[in-house]
């Protein structure tokens, strides 16, 4: 009995430290960008909404209330470069309003448009809020609870109108799903060609870009649907062996 003790308490630490090690393969440098929405303002923040009169991006109880009918994109108006760790709190609401649908806790990040890198918001591409109209940029994008809070996706734009699902990325079981008014700690990291998504401390997404994006734009995007976002921080990080 005291043998199995001893081999559960090794075990344990074991699994511990490689939880760590893959936790903490890259290090902050410095914090780039912080916003609570304390002030009341989305100043730092530029959204685009499919057309309609049944939507809004406002501060809401201090926190950045997203409640659209249709498609919509909140977009951080900072540009950066290098390894970056982006985080944020986000609650999708289900609470009986007229677009509390609990689905598509979705986000883009390091994108930029090929056609101007260094404006975003200054380039040929349509800004109309219809998903569509973001074929055009590269990008990482992650659709948690998507197709009606059925699947969680990672997709890799290409800037041309390809953005496949990549192998292995389409999960469908209920922990990788949202659950109503239920706040998650999300991580975006983009550093020396690896990239993860992580939620609650769980890395949901590791993958290996060979052509990686990084710099770019980071932004909330969504639809039909009802959510706040609080907390936002965005990290230069670098390697640990760097």
């Amino acid at each position: 009995m005291r043998l199995f003790g001893l081999l559960f308490l090794v075990l344990s630490l074991w699994a511990c430290n490689a939880k760590s090690e893959k936790e903490n393969w890259y290090e902050i440098s410095e914090l780039l960008f912080e916003d609570s929405f304390s002030d009341g303002s989305l100043s730092n923040w530029i959204s685009e909404i499919q057309e309609d009169s049944c939507s809004s991006v406002l501060v809401r109880d201090g926190k950045m209330d997203i409640d659209v009918c249709k498609g919509a994109s909140i977009w951080l108006d900072q540009y950066f470069e290098g390894g970056v760790l982006i985080e944020y709190d986000a609650t999708v609401i289900g609470k009986g309003g007229p677009n509390d649908r609990v689905s598509d806790l979705n986000c883009f990040w390091n994108a930029t448009d090929p056609r101007n890198p260094k404006d975003l918001f200054n380039s040929p591409r349509k800004a109309s809020g219809m998903f569509h109209d973001y074929d055009t940029l590269q990008l990482y994008y992650v659709g948690m609870g998507g197709h009606n809070n059925t699947k969680t996706r990672f997709r890799r734009y290409a800037g041309d109108g390809n953005k496949p699902l990549l192998a292995g990325h389409d999960l469908s079981s209920s922990d990788v799903l949202i659950e109503a008014n239920k706040t998650y700690r999300i991580q975006l990291i983009a550093l020396n060609g690896r990239v993860q998504f992580i939620r609650d401390g769980a890395v949901i997404y590791d993958f290996k870009d060979a052509e990686a994006y990084e710099k770019g734009w980071f932004g909330i995007r969504t639809i039909n649907n009802h959510m706040s976002v609080d907390n936002v921080k965005v990290y230069q990080i670098k390697g640990k062996d760097e």
